[in-house]
């Protein structure tokens, strides 16, 4: 007996050399939690992924190297998906045909005039937009109209052009082609025609500024007969910013909340005129959005009869296509 236990003995060291050698350094990741990991992989989502990875490596702080691992395959996989998309939209754009790839807006609803006309009607605009890879084109049609007892009360048209060119990151080029008809303040019709500069102040996901500047030329017809043609300066500021991604509004409707700032000035030394526009959208749905907004038009020296200052209350529903 005392002879086995002294062999057992002997041959101890060399049996815990062996399993020390072919004992891995650490265990392996266990399945729960690399199957846990591989169901936020599924989702696509890159934020849950990085939260259940950083689960994972507190709580097996081991096992940190495999985990690092597997999050850095994971995140160059979706950057080269992200590159591939992005190169494939690319693509597409420049490919693509006149009419392909706009966008728009339709918007109806009510408002409320104070200044040359003071009473209550119908307003409606649409907006197209096409924007590209170096180019962004955007067109605007808006009518406010009244009639009542057979009496025209109301009557104002506006119709915009504007293509931009992207010189850089921040930096564009623009020109603008602009018509309206308001025969309340004294024009049957002005033209306005401009080119200049624009800048990106502010690029956020959230929140955007852009400002621009520009010679203009500027052609009036008067309700009197009367024609005036000018130089004048053009001044624009747009300003959006979103408030909140979603907003409860009632218990089956979730709300994107939006102001909309945009001012426009051409200036010459005959007169002065000033667009103002503020407003507040709410998302409704995906593609129906309700909106109030409120707008101040002003005319430094408008034709005899008229006051400088209109203000323009609008709500309105705003359908997305």
């Amino acid at each position: 007996m005392n002879a086995i236990v002294g062999v057992w003995m002997k041959a101890l060291p060399a049996a815990s050399v062996l399993i020390a050698l072919s004992a891995p350094a650490h265990a392996e990741l266990p399945y729960p939690v690399r199957a846990m990991i591989d169901a936020a992989i599924a989702t696509g989502d890159e934020n849950k992924v990085r939260t259940v990875a950083e689960i994972a490596r507190d709580t097996y702080p081991s096992d940190g190297d495999e985990i690092t691992a597997i999050l850095a395959t994971f995140e160059a996989e979706m950057a080269a998906r992200r590159l591939a998309e992005a190169q494939a939209k690319e693509d597409a754009i420049r490919t693509a045909g006149m009419f392909d790839y706009w966008n728009g807006k339709g918007e109806l609803g009510g408002f409320r005039a104070t200044g040359n006309t003071n009473n209550t009607g119908i307003t409606t605009s649409l907006t197209v937009e096409r924007a590209g890879i170096d180019w962004r084109h955007k067109l605007t049609g808006r009518a406010d109209y009244q009639r009542a007892s057979g009496v025209t009360t109301r009557e104002q048209f506006l119709g915009r052009y504007e293509p931009n060119f992207n010189v850089s990151d921040r930096f564009y080029v623009y020109a603008l082609a602009q018509y309206e008809r308001d025969r309340f303040q004294g024009f049957s019709g002005r033209y306005a025609v401009s080119g200049g500069i624009g800048y990106q102040a502010l690029k956020k996901d959230d929140i955007q500024l852009s400002m621009k500047a520009g010679p203009a030329y500027r052609v009036v017809e008067f309700v009197d007969g009367r024609n005036e043609s000018r130089i004048a300066g053009l001044v624009g500021i747009d300003f959006d910013w979103d408030i909140t991604d979603r907003l409860k509004m009632t218990q089956n409707t979730n709300a994107v909340a939006e102001t909309g700032g945009s001012a426009i000035a051409i200036i010459d030394s005959r007169n002065t005129s000033i667009d103002l526009i503020t407003g507040l959208n709410a998302k409704l749905n995906s593609s129906l959005s309700a909106r109030v907004s409120y707008a101040i038009e002003y005319n430094s020296n408008p034709p005899p009869g008229a006051v400088q200052t209109d203000t323009l209350s609008r709500m309105t529903l705003i359908y997305d296509f």
